[in-house]
């Protein structure tokens, strides 16, 4: 396992960390699952951990918590907030009315006095930089969390909260945790450059873009993941943009079997060789798939095999953009982005 320092908190975390998405309903998976791969991983260097409250709104924190009891002090323990966690209209967002009140709901879950990460799980437009920044700031004093950090934010936004902890002398994000894989580059062109300039810790997400580069998805098979269950439609070939990642993976499944990797090595091994990236966040529901994941923990990947992968998805490239996160917003409703006609 290789160790990085998290942006420039001195930190040292492994660069394959676990994501506890799939511990409970989501995945199915069952505490003694969930706590049997929470003991492998650690086994295997893993030393930061990365769930959130709405994870099965807490079930994957209170799974988290059982599973790390006892050996709370080796691990970097990371959770987030912001998303709703019920239908109470003020039961989500960033203000510090939610945040104090969700943080202390995310510790008791968690069986901890405090987080080493706490993480805006999305960006609020409708809460101010200074109002989030202020609360995460008297959290951080009060002792309940070490640091915070930023999700999935617009690379704007990313600016634009650097600069508010500056006017306002508050502490900054020192971590984005965006979406990036082989088939999603657009962070290359905008969210990357951000963090590099400010010294963000990067821990990405999806890198094996939802299942598509686990090697599960190849032309001419069913696909029978446990995403395209609840998600068919990102998975029907007849999409052109689904179309377009099939013939993508047919492609890097070659180029992998040539360089001996497996297509999960190759994945992996791709976002972790970006030099603004810290660490990839594995979220494994089973024992294999973690073991297949972990595989991939000392793969580098030659300077060939990455000029082949530019070959088949240019940088800065999504094949899926409109399953970005971090859109504009803009560029999502029309009407934000029409002057309204004259009365």
């Amino acid at each position: 396992m290789q160790y990085r320092t998290l942006g420039r908190t001195g930190v040292q975390v492994s660069s394959l960390a676990l994501g506890a998405m799939n511990f409970g309903s989501i995945g199915r998976t069952t505490q003694d699952e969930a706590t049997a791969i929470v003991d492998a991983a650690l086994e295997a260097g893993v030393n930061l951990i990365d769930t959130a409250d709405m994870y099965g709104r807490g079930e994957s924190e209170e799974m988290v918590g059982k599973a790390i009891a006892g050996r709370r002090d080796d691990i970097v323990l990371a959770t987030k907030a912001s998303m709703p966690m019920s239908d109470e209209p003020n039961h989500q967002g960033s203000s510090r009315r939610w945040l104090v009140t969700e943080l202390d709901n995310s510790l008791r879950r968690l069986g901890v006095d405090h987080v080493d990460l706490y993480q805006i799980h999305r960006w609020d437009p409708n809460t101010s930089d200074e109002e989030t920044l202020s609360a995460l700031t008297d959290l951080q004093r009060a002792g309940k969390i070490r640091y915070f950090g930023s999700s999935t934010f617009p690379a704007y936004r990313i600016v634009e909260a650097q600069w508010a902890a500056r006017e306002h002398r508050l502490s900054r994000y020192v971590t984005e945790q965006p979406s990036y894989s082989v088939l999603q580059r657009g962070i290359e062109s905008h969210v990357l450059p951000v963090t590099e300039q400010y010294g963000l810790g990067v821990l990405v997400w999806s890198p094996l873009a939802s299942g598509w580069l686990s090697g599960a998805v190849r032309a001419g098979r069913e696909v029978t993941t446990h995403r395209s269950g609840f998600m068919p439609e990102r998975f029907d070939p007849a999409l052109p943009a689904n179309q377009a990642r099939l013939d993508a993976v047919e492609k890097l499944a070659a180029v992998a079997d040539e360089a001996g990797l497996t297509l999960i090595q190759l994945a992996l091994g791709f976002v972790t060789a970006h030099p603004a990236v810290t660490g990839a966040l594995i979220g494994p529901r089973t024992l294999d798939h973690l073991r297949s994941q972990l595989a991939a923990a000392d793969t580098v990947l030659s300077d060939d095999v990455l000029d082949a992968i530019d070959g088949i998805v240019a940088p800065g490239t999504d094949l899926a953009a409109h399953e970005k996160f971090d859109a504009t917003p803009a560029l999502l409703d029309p009407a934000l982005r029409r002057r309204p006609a004259a009365r």
